[in-house]
């Protein structure tokens, strides 16, 4: 397993991995009625706040200035934590946390762990990782739980089980949970109620004979040493209260200074992902207590390519993220070709700039992935703490096709341009010198307008891909520029 592994396997490029997608209708209605459904939800509850904006500027404030000052608040959070009586462990890699997890399960004597829904824990392959060692992870939230029956792979940052709709989730309950437990119930039908019913039976006995819980955290405070996990269904507060020892794998940029901060973002949090005013449990935890929570805590701190991210003055402000998946909610290009085409446990735009570089534009698919995107700026306009993700996909579209400087595992590095992009940047060299030449232009495009009856409807050689969707824009008669010339810039009243 790679160091940097981000949640799924070897993966093709995202144009031909959302192809497939695309041409499925099932997929198709079932992300479309959900992210349609959510996005209005998301819009009302924002609405109800008249400083909306302020709120997002002060998230987008106390993001950036945690990451310019990352190093002392992460000394900060460990001293905290650490006087609190828990135990903080620092991990480079996905190889890295993946072996402490390991190791700290192993010390319980244990076989199997609780999870909470965590983003950093599919980022390192964190369950596959364990099973190699004969350790079962079982997730407890009702989404996930529905991935790992199917055997399947998560498409969305909050609901990750949104391709699949009731009638498909009430076959895997009926010939899955068997293997891994307490049977569904005997004529088990689609309604939600019966599904949610089921899920919690099936659960029930797993929480209160777990020893072991694994975490993530939606943020953590360092004033205080605490952590904080925001979710829907109180799966969450049982596999943070019920084991013996707990044990939280957290990326290294979700500290924030102070609880002040944190105010902020449980009002902006739960609006822009599941549009509600608050989540139905909000648990907080700062090291351990005698007779209340677990004995033992231990914190996993990840970096997997964040202080590489980091360095990169453009594309650092996807380390503000703080995983609400507002942007995936109002994407064409997920909406059509669903989470799992990105090739990574972070889907829609914010996988686009987030996976390239915590992994590197090394692969076809990471390469692949500031692409998947059209541009309109949907993201940009509804994300919590104001990341521009249009300016880091062109940042990152340039490194793709022209290489150049970057950071990759704490070395400072000059990246080659990636193959398949050579006529590419051979376009953009003429038009350089084209727009740099005014005679050649004005020549080129007189002759482009006097034999438009010629033009082919579609482009040949590597422009067919780009023509075979849209239609090439048709040349006009008479360019811009000698028509101002001819009419005196319009004021001879000519056509």
């Amino acid at each position: 397993m790679s160091g940097t592994f981000v949640g799924m396997p070897a993966f093709p490029a995202f144009p031909r991995a959302a192809h497939d997608a695309v041409h499925n209708p099932v997929l198709r209605a079932n992300l479309r009625h959900a992210t349609h459904t959510i996005r209005a939800r998301r819009a009302r509850a924002v609405a109800e706040l008249s400083d909306w904006a302020e709120l997002r500027e002060a998230g987008r404030r106390i993001k950036d200035h945690t990451l310019r000052h990352l190093d002392r608040y992460l000394l900060q959070l460990e001293e905290s934590v650490t006087a609190a009586g828990g135990t903080v462990h620092w991990a480079v890699d996905a190889d890295d946390a993946n072996r402490i997890v390991t190791e700290l399960v192993r010390a319980t004597g244990e076989s199997e762990v609780v999870k909470v829904k965590s983003m950093a824990t599919q980022e390192i392959g964190l369950n596959e990782a364990l099973a190699r060692e004969g350790i079962r992870a079982y997730e407890t939230d009702l989404a996930e739980l529905i991935v790992q029956l199917g055997e399947d792979r998560p498409s969305h940052i909050l609901v990750p089980a949104i391709h699949r709709n009731r009638g498909e989730i009430r076959d895997i309950f009926r010939s899955e949970m068997g293997k891994w437990g307490r049977p569904a119930p005997a004529g088990l039908t689609d309604t939600p109620a019966e599904l949610a019913e089921a899920a919690r039976l099936h659960l029930r006995g797993k929480f209160l004979r777990a020893r072991v819980g694994v975490s993530g955290a939606n943020f953590m405070v360092a004033e205080t040493g605490t952590l904080v996990v925001v979710e829907s269904e109180g799966n969450g507060r049982m596999c943070l209260t019920l084991p013996e020892t707990l044990i939280s794998v957290v990326g290294i940029e979700k500290v924030v200074p102070t609880w002040r901060d944190l105010e902020v973002f449980l009002q902006t949090l739960p609006r822009s992902s599941t549009a509600e005013r608050m989540n139905p449990y909000t648990s907080m935890w700062t090291g351990t207590t005698d007779g209340d929570g677990p004995r033992a805590f231990h914190l996993v701190l990840l970096d997997n390519g964040r202080t590489d991210t980091l360095a990169d003055e453009v594309g650092r402000q996807a380390l503000r993220c703080i995983r609400c998946s507002a942007c995936l909610n109002v994407c064409p290009v997920y909406e059509r070709a669903g989470g799992h085409a990105y090739g990574s446990v972070y889907p829609g735009p914010i996988g686009a700039v987030l996976s390239p570089q915590l992994r590197g534009t090394g692969s076809e698919i990471d390469a692949s992935l500031p692409f998947a995107s059209s541009l309109c700026g949907a993201c940009y306009e509804v994300c919590p703490v104001a990341i521009d993700i249009p300016e880091v996909l062109v940042h990152l579209r340039e490194r793709v096709v022209e290489g150049g400087p970057a950071v990759r595992q704490g070395n400072k590095v000059v990246l080659r341009p990636a193959k398949g992009h050579a006529a590419e940047r051979a376009a953009m060299r003429a038009a350089r010198w084209a727009f740099t030449h005014p005679g050649a232009l004005r020549a080129g495009q007189r002759l482009a307008s006097r034999t438009r009856r010629l033009h082919p409807r579609t482009l040949p050689g590597p422009g067919r891909a780009w023509s075979r969707t849209r239609d090439l824009p048709a040349v006009p008669p008479e360019s811009f520029r000698d028509w101002w010339q001819r009419t005196d810039g319009g004021r001879d009243g000519a056509k």
